[in-house]
C-alpha cells in the first residue's frame, strides 16, 4: 500500500505511526507542495527571491535606513537556511518585508520544504470558506494551516479584528509556538499594537528572531522620506542657500555678521555630512529657519530628505492620534519621529509649555541624544531668555561632545535693500 509501520512495543513514541515508503515519498511530498501552494498562491511571487532584493535599498536611502534593510536581508537569508524557530519582520508598507518572506518561502520550496504562505486575511478567508466546502472540513484546512512544515503569515495585523478572528490566530500562533514549528511573520505593527497573547510569542528572543526594517514605501517617490503628513518641507522649498542673503549690504557690525557667515559655515558643512546635533539661537526673522530649511532642501535634492517639522505641529500630529478616526497610533508617530535619520525641529520653545508637552519633547529628545541621530534645532532668543526650553534639553545642546551650537547676533532681515536709512536734507 505504500506505507510502513514501525514494529515497536506499546508505549514507544513511534508506536502505531505510519510512515510513506521510500519508493512513494517523492510523489507524496510533490503531491503536497502542489497543494499547499494552490492554497497559498505563492506561484504569483515566484520572481520574490533573494536574488531579486536589492539589499541596500534604492539609490538615495539614508546609511542608517540602508543598514536595517541590509540586516534584515542578511537575518532573512540565514534563517532560510536553517528554518529554525521563527523570523518576525517589521516595517512600514512598501519597505521590502513580504519581499523577504516570499524569498524565504521560495527558498524552502527550492529545498522540498513544504510551505504555506498567506496573507492573514486570506488565512482566515480560507478558514471560514471551509464551512461550506464540499472537498474538505474545517478541521481539516485548519490542521493543514497550523502544522505547515513552514508558515508565512504576511501582514499580521490587517485583519478584521473579530474575536473570531483572533481565537483563530491565537490558536494556529500558539499551537506552533509550543510545538516550535518555523514560522515567519510580517506586519507593519508595532509589537504593543498586537494583541496581548501573541505579542508574548512574538516577543520571546529564545525562539524569535526580530528584524525592524526602517525604510520609506519602496513605491513611493522619496519626497518627505515617508513622512507626508509631518513634514513641512514642501512649504521651505524657496528657502536653499543660492536664496539666503549674507547680508553684507545691511551695513550689520562685524561682530554680527561674523556671527551669520559662521552659522551660514556651519549649515554648509552639515548639509555635506549630517552629523551630531546642530543648533541655530537667534532673534526672530535672523534667519535660523532658513538656514535649516536650505540644509533640509540640500539634503533632499541628495534623494534624503529628512523629517522638517515645526514643534507646534509636531505636538499638534502626536495628539491627533488619540482621536478615534486617527489612521495610525500614538506609539508609531512618536516611533516614526524619534527613530528618523535626520530630524529638524524648528522653533523649538514656541510650543504651549504643558507638562505633556515637556514631557513628550524629553523623551523624544533624550532618545536622539542618546542615540546619538543627527538632529536639527532651531531657538529663539526670546524663547531661551524667559526659560521656555527645558533646562535638561538645554544641557543637552550644551554637550560639545555632539552638538555644535550657533548664535546668530544678527537682528531680524530687512530684505536685500538692507535696514540703513539715511535723512533727507
Amino acid at each position: 500500500m505504500g506505507y510502513l509501520r514501525a514494529d515497536v512495543p506499546v508505549g514507544h513514541p513511534d508506536f502505531g505511526k505510519l510512515e510513506v515508503c521510500v519508493c512513494r515519498r517523492a510523489n507524496v511530498t510533490n503531491s503536497v507542495r502542489e497543494h499547499l501552494f494552490a492554497l497559498s498562491h505563492l506561484d504569483e511571487l515566484k520572481d520574490l527571491t533573494f536574488e531579486t532584493f536589492k539589499p541596500r535599498g534604492r539609490k538615495g536611502l539614508a546609511e542608517m535606513q540602508a543598514n536595517s534593510l541590509e540586516m534584515a536581508y542578511n537575518q532573512a537569508r540565514h534563517y532560510a537556511q536553517n528554518l529554525n524557530g521563527w523570523l518576525l519582520l517589521q516595517g512600514g508598507y512598501g519597505c521590502g518585508k513580504t519581499h523577504l518572506a516570499a524569498a524565504v518561502a521560495n527558498f524552502a520550496v527550492g529545498m522540498g520544504v513544504p510551505t504555506l504562505f498567506l496573507t492573514v486575511p486570506d488565512l482566515l478567508d480560507t478558514l471560514r470558506f471551509a464551512y461550506n466546502d464540499e472537498d474538505t472540513t474545517f478541521e481539516q484546512r485548519f490542521d493543514e494551516i497550523r502544522n505547515a512544515k513552514l508558515l508565512v503569515l504576511d501582514d499580521f495585523g490587517t485583519q478584521n479584528a473579530t474575536g473570531w478572528a483572533q481565537e483563530k490566530l491565537f490558536q494556529i500562533v500558539n499551537y506552533r509556538y509550543i510545538n516550535k514549528l518555523s514560522t515567519v511573520v510580517t506586519t507593519n505593527l508595532a509589537l504593543d499594537e498586537i494583541e496581548a497573547r501573541i505579542r508574548s510569542r512574538l516577543a520571546d528572543p529564545e525562539l524569535v528572531t526580530q528584524a525592524k526594517i526602517s525604510v520609506p514605501d519602496y513605491r513611493r517617490p522619496m519626497d518627505n522620506a515617508g513622512h507626508p503628513e509631518l513634514s513641512s518641507l514642501d512649504l521651505m522649498a524657496h528657502k536653499t542657500f543660492s536664496t539666503f542673503d549674507d547680508r553684507e549690504r545691511e551695513g550689520l557690525d562685524a561682530d554680527k555678521l561674523k556671527s551669520l557667515q559662521k552659522a551660514l559655515k556651519a549649515a554648509h558643512a552639515f548639509s555635506e555630512k549630517p552629523k551630531g546635533w546642530l543648533v541655530f539661537e537667534g532673534t526672530y526673522g535672523c534667519g535660523k529657519t532658513h538656514l535649516a530649511a536650505a540644509i533640509a532642501n540640500y539634503r533632499a535634492d541628495l534623494g534624503d530628505p529628512p523629517l522638517f517639522v515645526m514643534v507646534p505641529d509636531l505636538l499638534d500630529h502626536l495628539r491627533a492620534t488619540f482621536s478615534p478616526n486617527a489612521g495610525t497610533s500614538y506609539d508609531r508617530r512618536f516611533d516614526e519621529v524619534r527613530t528618523t535619520p535626520l530630524l529638524i525641529l524648528d522653533d523649538l520653545g514656541s510650543q504651549s509649555a504643558t507638562p505633556w508637552a515637556k514631557e513628550k519633547l524629553h523623551q523624544l529628545i533624550n532618545y536622539r541624544y542618546n542615540a546619538e541621530l543627527s538632529t536639527i534645532f532651531t531657538l529663539a532668543k526670546e524663547n531661551v531668555d524667559q526659560n521656555q526650553i527645558d533646562e535638561q534639553i538645554i544641557t543637552r545642546m550644551l554637550d560639545e561632545r555632539i552638538c555644535n551650537y550657533i548664535i546668530i547676533t544678527a537682528p531680524a532681515y530687512q530684505g536685500k535693500s538692507g535696514g540703513r536709512k539715511t535723512k533727507s536734507k
